[in-house]
């Protein structure tokens, strides 16, 4: 159902990264006017920054198991992320005129594997389709009348009255380009129940020894298998000065956070994670007479120099010295993890308006008009696609909402008169 008849509609959508702007996209071709507030000089500058290393836009996985890749969020985000699933995102973005591709780890990118065609592609679309777009805007709350209220960069104030609004601001990981959870405090003065923010997708910390970290900083450890809690990931990982990095270390976030949160955190490195402890052991076995520990690792157990680095770490540097032991000690490095990387330099934040916090469209239950997309709510996902995929969904399905709550309010002003 359209609403060209009421041309008197109008949207704010507060914040210009892809929920916001799928939001846009969606509520415009519906014919509502809609205009985009954005706090920063020009818009999708996260979204710009994760193009950087190649943009993964979603992933190939069948969607039954893709929506179990939120964790505790699967309950109430299955319905957006199936309305709105990977196959119809890649076709969105072919529409867009960029060619899409699927890598061999089922990783879904465009050809150009950068943002910035993408986003030039859809600001025309959504130039076309009318959107009017607000840059260097900064929403304030509201004021006494229910208007929001925004701070502009030239020093002045402006005031909107809006029939709904679509808040789509991000999280608080990369304050600098423009998420910095600065909308939790306006929230809550609303009674908004919030999650608190922390850091997802981030580096851990490690306490090394001064020559564990000047060695082997920069160096990767190649197809880990590791373990944290009851959760498990395989990849590589980047050994840094004050920890560790990378996608496997990221896929454990939340049982990271967890332990963090309890009190103690473990992790379990798994070095050789495609050969059984037994197996190993016999070849450590047959290393020859008289060869030094070093390089029968290196050699029969072949482990790199960083990888015995670690082992040495996790047992402060008292190998074992049967090969049975090593080979326990292989296949279970096990560190203490004394923190997450602050929560601005993490790709993503966990936390957010809680879902109890929403309707069924994710609209306040506390502020009625207004609804919420992208990383202010309460979900938390791994890179590989699937934080782009959640944006954009849940972007489409409040957009939906937002429809639907006017439609709503349109038929009980027809009621009453």
């Amino acid at each position: 159902m359209t609403v060209t008849d009421q041309p008197t509609s109008k949207i704010a959508i507060i914040g210009g990264g892809p929920a916001g702007l799928m939001g846009a996209e969606t509520l415009a071709q519906l014919g509502y006017h809609v205009t985009i507030y954005d706090g920063m000089a020009s818009l999708g500058r996260k979204f710009l920054l994760a193009g950087r290393g190649g943009l993964n836009l979603t992933h190939s996985e069948p969607i039954d198991t893709f929506v179990t890749r939120y964790g505790e969020a699967e309950s109430w985000m299955s319905h957006m992320l199936t309305s709105f699933p990977p196959e119809k995102l890649r076709t969105w973005a072919q529409g867009l005129g960029q060619e899409i591709f699927t890598g061999t780890s089922g990783r879904v990118f465009p050809k150009s594997m950068k943002s910035s065609p993408i986003l030039r592609a859809w600001l025309a679309r959504l130039e076309t389709l009318g959107v009017h777009i607000v840059r260097g805007a900064k929403w304030q709350g509201w004021n006494e009348d229910g208007a929001l209220m925004f701070a502009h960069s030239d020093g002045s104030q402006s005031s909107v009255q809006a029939d709904a609004t679509l808040l789509a601001m991000g999280g608080a990981s990369w304050s600098k380009l423009g998420s910095d959870g600065a909308w939790v405090p306006l929230l809550q003065s609303k009674n908004v129940a919030i999650t608190p923010l922390q850091a997802s997708n981030c580096g851990i910390g490690i306490n090394w020894t001064a020559l564990m970290a000047d060695r082997f900083a920069g160096i990767p450890l190649k197809a880990v298998g590791l373990t944290c809690g009851d959760m498990t990931a395989r990849g590589d990982i980047v050994i840094t000065r004050t920890g560790l990095e990378g996608g496997a270390i990221y896929a454990l976030s939340s049982a990271l956070r967890a332990g963090l949160n309890s009190g103690t955190c473990q992790l379990s490195v798994d070095l050789r994670p495609d050969i059984e402890v037994r197996d190993l052991a016999l070849k450590l076995v047959k290393a020859k007479a008289g060869q030094s520990l070093s390089s029968a690792l290196k050699g029969q157990g072949r482990l790199s120099p960083a990888a015995i680095g670690i082992m040495r770490e996790a047992c402060d540097n008292n190998l074992p010295t049967t090969a049975m032991g090593l080979a326990h000690l292989i296949k279970n490095v096990t560190i203490t993890v004394t923190g997450l990387s602050p929560i601005d330099r993490a790709i993503s934040s966990a936390g957010g308006i809680a879902h109890a916090s929403l309707t069924e469209g994710l609209m306040l239950k506390a502020v009625p008009g207004v609804f919420a997309a992208g990383e202010m709510l309460d979900w938390d996902g791994p890179t590989g696609g699937y934080l782009l995929q959640a944006c954009f969904a849940s972007g489409k399905h409040a957009a939906h909402g937002i429809n639907a709550y006017l439609q709503a309010q349109r038929s009980l002003k027809l009621q009453e008169t």
